[in-house]
């Protein structure tokens, strides 16, 4: 068996327009995907992560490039003889047919004798938590247990890949993170690798063994959950991955270690990490999350904790938001710049002294090693 459960290699689609144009949905894209992973395609509407699974099975056929399931070239193979197996977000239930009818359709039309079909509809209802409703019509089920049969339906054909497309989004948020938590724990005791769509930046994180951002038509940055949002490799990753801070700037100097970054709304220099490759008077994008920002009044007293390596500027408090676990503080520097800040609430107090509030002058520290210098974009 080969090692990648998936390939995608030098995808391109093409679609053509109305109007006698083209547009490119899938721009030189290459993916390898292993065996029993929980790989996420992610990114915004239109960025081509849905046409790249659509691609994996079959639905579509690549302008140019080669798709390839357990090392088997699938050139024009239909998706009816592609050992994979697609969930929709819209469930693609049958509305007349019971629980038990729809799990075993895709049995029946294989001619599967029909006591097999009766131990494996069975098993997989068991395997998500629907054992005993196979009478029941999806009409009296809930979105959870109508997301479960669909689930079911592609599981019991033992496909060698299930791809999923976004098949949480018709849920409320409390469901989804539920079927998140349970959906990963379905893909580690089922062991078959799952490619899954979402625009969802939490649930990705949360559930992916690796994920590919993806933008117009690109994989701008591969890797495991933590590298895409501690490293994100360009402006667009890092913004789409959680909430960060930028500020521009130009390139000073570069070494080993750091790079140190001219920022002109500041007049000042910071220091970061460098993800690429950079020369001095290069313009960059400069990242820093909000939990990663310390605060201090700026009384000029000494602050626990800091290591003297961090970037010192100075500002005031514009707005804070409690919202229990931290406080969101927005920060105003001068010469129209913001930063945001979140201050982890780790004591239990009413005292409003222990709070920021608006107008008070404060110290912001940057640590370098949370800075990271980027390139605008990944091109």
């Amino acid at each position: 068996m080969s090692d990648f459960a998936v390939e995608l290699r030098d995808i391109v689609k093409i679609f053509p327009t109305p109007e006698g144009g083209q547009v490119k949905a899938v721009d030189h894209v290459t993916i390898h995907i292993k065996q029993g992973e929980f790989f996420s395609l992610l990114g915004p509407s239109g960025c081509g992560k849905t046409t790249s699974l659509r691609l994996m099975a079959g639905f579509e056929w690549p302008t140019d490039g080669e798709v390839c399931i357990n090392g088997k070239l699938m050139g024009r193979t239909p998706p009816y003889l592609r050992p994979v197996n697609t969930v929709f977000q819209s469930y693609a239930l049958f509305q007349h047919m019971t629980v038990f009818q729809n799990v075993a359709f895709g049995l029946e039309m294989e001619k599967v004798p029909k006591a097999e079909i009766a131990r494996r509809v069975n098993e997989a209802l068991e395997m998500v938590k629907l054992t005993g409703m196979g009478r029941r019509k999806p009409k009296h089920l809930s979105g959870g247990q109508q997301q479960r049969v669909a689930l079911a339906r592609a599981l019991v054909k033992r496909p060698e890949v299930l791809l999923l497309d976004e098949p949480l989004g018709a849920l409320d948020l409390k469901l989804r993170k539920e079927m998140q938590l349970e959906l990963k724990a379905l893909q580690e005791q089922v062991g078959i690798t799952f490619v899954y769509v979402t625009h969802d930046q939490e649930e990705a994180l949360t559930m992916s063994d690796r994920i590919a951002v993806m933008s117009k038509g690109k994989a701008l940055q591969i890797g495991l959950p933590v590298e895409i949002y501690e490293r994100p490799n360009c402006r667009f990753v890092a913004d789409f991955i959680g909430e960060t801070n930028f500020l521009t700037g130009t390139v000073k100097r570069v070494s080993k270690e750091k790079v140190a970054v001219f920022i002109p709304a500041l007049s000042t220099e910071i220091e970061g990490i460098g993800h690429g490759s950079f020369s001095v008077g290069q313009n960059v994008a400069v990242s820093v999350r909000p939990e990663k920002i310390r605060l201090a009044d700026d009384d000029g007293k000494p602050v626990s904790g800091l290591r003297g390596t961090e970037n010192l500027l100075r500002g005031k408090v514009v707005t804070t938001a409690y919202i229990g676990s931290d406080t969101r503080v927005d920060l105003d520097l001068g010469n129209d710049v913001r930063l945001r800040a979140w201050e982890q609430n780790d004591i239990s107090t009413l005292d409003p002294e222990a709070y920021y509030a608006n107008e008070d002058a404060v110290r912001i520290y940057l640590p370098w090693e949370n800075t990271l210098v980027m390139l605008e974009d990944a091109s």
